[in-house]
């Protein structure tokens, strides 16, 4: 009895399902409706994971698959990195060009849009199945609202920034609070309230540079490996000997060298040879790194925006400007050369009392020293890994035309390396990975990122666009000067992606603009100079300080500010003369 009713129950349930299947087939879906657009924000820049949902006649459309049934989600598009959405209703072609179609277009962070209607179907023919298609193509734009998520952002940044800056808390610890923290509100509160959602874990992984994290990576792995040959050291004894003894001559050509290994490589990398070096020097010398390695940092960033290549800030420019790499040299080379006889200057005054304690009285007996102390010890490790080393920095300046990721590069030499030097893999690991250094780069991207989401980036973006009022002068000065107080205080990179759509749309609306690229020109010297007047402020500050401390030597963050902000001012005022000159 119980058998003979369960199998009664399952015929019955088999068979609502299936009438209920064929009460919602619509056979009269004969053509498709192809819903294709772009949203973005006010200042021009590509909104992603925004929801946009069709609207037929003023009521929410629910979606048809290819076979006309109903199913049980309404459509819903997301827009991906670039803005884009694509979505395909099946409907009666009578209902497609006879109804008000229209979409509605949300997401958190942003006022929600108006219902944005479709115009203007495109016939595009009948496909394989004899379905008709038709298209339509809408644009719309999403102003921010400063709800919670912004207040939490900002929140954190300005929290984490104080406890690094007053040194409350080891800058990567502090960075990994502040990351947790927006994870952590966004997975709890954001959950039952969107308004509280910050940064998605999802959105977080986008949010970190890793081509930044792997470059790193594989160049500490390459230095680490070199520096067993005893290279390094006996480049130390050789810049000594080249420089005859005298400190402010050596600080003076390391640099130049520095300045001009920054504008072929990229900043990070050149840091990351010449740090050791310098380290070893000051040893010998007996005097704080910082007196070599601080003049060094700056003239990396410095040299570094000289050329396309040289920062990530510039090849972003470039690429989305139209510039270049002779753009750059051309007109940027003249104000990095000016700024660096600046800064050597500027150093004589600020470290000579250091380098007059460094100086050796008998120079040739030190050099002799020197020789016979600091030697190749092992020099297969050095042909090899010096082979490598070239290999990858030819594959730096060649990367655009292998259309080649840097860090790509970085991994393929440390791989290389390792295994034709028989490397110890653990013992690299353990010992020549600054890994303190990579989790805050990746904790601070975090960070960024939800200041980017949350619309901090692009509030400061359309206050510079509201106080311009086409006047270029200010234009210049206001892009200048902003880009190098937020790349001090942030990474340079996001604030450089939310600058470029709004130095295009200001270049083509204020009068002159549009003539040498000066606005480009401008966030590009702010980006890049900027860098130098905090610890944080560049990739190459934090690469280098964090070598020093690992080697027992730390620098604090207003001991870093006491020498790199009054050099970051200076060069700022002389890229403002430099830029109103190109204007004039």
């Amino acid at each position: 009895m119980r058998r003979t009713f369960a199998l009664v129950l399952a015929f019955t349930a088999l068979f609502v399902l299936v009438t209920d299947g064929l009460a919602k087939t619509d056979l009269s879906a004969d053509a498709i409706l192809l819903i294709q657009g772009e949203v973005r924000d006010a200042t021009g820049k590509p909104v992603a994971d925004a929801h946009v949902v069709p609207y037929l006649n003023g009521t929410r459309y629910e979606s048809e698959d290819a076979s006309g049934h109903k199913e049980q989600t309404r459509l819903v598009m997301i827009t991906g990195q670039n803005g884009l959405f694509l979505g395909r209703i099946y409907a009666p072609l009578e209902l497609i060009k006879s109804g008000q179609w229209a979409i509605e277009v949300s997401k958190p962070g942003f006022k929600s849009s108006e219902p944005v209607p479709l115009v203007a179907l495109q016939d595009k023919g009948t496909n394989a199945e004899g379905a008709r298609n038709l298209a339509a193509t809408v644009e719309t734009t999403l102003q921010r609202v400063q709800g919670p998520a912004f207040w939490i952002a900002l929140l954190v940044l300005v929290g984490i920034y104080a406890l690094i800056a007053f040194e409350l808390m080891h800058r990567t610890l502090a960075a990994m609070l502040g990351a947790a923290v927006i994870l952590g509100i966004t997975h709890t509160f954001g959950h039952f309230n969107p308004a509280y959602s910050v940064l998605t874990f999802e959105q977080s992984m986008r949010a970190v540079d890793w081509n930044v994290i792997f470059l790193l990576m594989g160049m500490m792995i390459i230095v680490g490996v070199l520096k067993e040959s005893g290279v390094f050291q006996w480049l130390a004894y050789k810049s000594f000997a080249l420089t005859g003894g005298r400190i402010f001559l050596l600080s003076a050509a390391l640099c130049i060298v520095t300045a001009i290994l920054s504008a072929f490589l990229d900043n990070v990398t050149t840091m990351l040879l010449l740090t050791p070096v310098t380290i070893e020097i000051a040893l010998v010398l007996g005097v704080s790194p910082f007196a070599f390695l601080m003049p060094e940092i700056m003239a990396s960033n410095f040299g570094g925006t000289a050329t396309l290549i040289g920062d990530p800030p510039n090849i972003m420019i470039g690429s989305y400007a139209g510039l270049t790499f002779n753009d750059f040299v051309i007109t940027l080379t003249p104000v990095v050369i000016i700024t660096m006889i600046v800064q050597i200057v500027y150093t004589k005054f600020y470290y000579g009392k250091d380098y007059h304690e460094a100086r050796v009285e008998d120079v040739q007996e030190m050099i002799e020293f020197l020789q016979e102390k600091y030697q190749i010890v092992q020099p297969r490790v050095l042909y090899v890994g010096g082979t490598v080393l070239i290999g990858v920095v030819m594959l730096f300046i060649l990367h655009g035309f292998f259309h080649m990721a840097v860090s790509v590069a970085a991994l393929l030499g440390a791989a290389l390396i390792l295994v034709l030097n028989k490397g110890d893999i653990q013992q690299v690991v353990e010992h020549d990975i600054e890994w303190s250094s990579l989790i805050f780069f990746i904790m601070l991207f975090i960070i960024v990122g939800a200041a980017e989401e949350t619309g901090i980036l692009q509030f400061i973006a359309e206050w510079i666009m509201n106080v311009c009022h086409g006047n270029l002068v200010l234009a210049i000065l206001l892009i200048l000067w902003s880009a190098a107080v937020l790349s001090a205080i942030v990474d340079n990179i996001p604030f450089t992606a939310t600058m470029l759509p709004v130095v295009a749309l200001l270049s083509k609306t204020i009068p002159g603009a549009g003539e040498n690229h000066v606005l480009w020109w401008a966030l590009a010297l702010g980006a890049c100079f900027g860098g130098n007047a905090t610890i944080i402020g560049a990739s190459a500050n934090v690469i280098t300080t964090g070598i020093a401390e690992r080697s027992g030597h730390h620098i604090s963050f207003f001991d870093f500010v006491k020498h790199g902000t009054p050099i970051t001012i200076i060069s700022l005022i002389i890229s403002s003369v430099f830029l109103l000159l190109i204007y004039r």
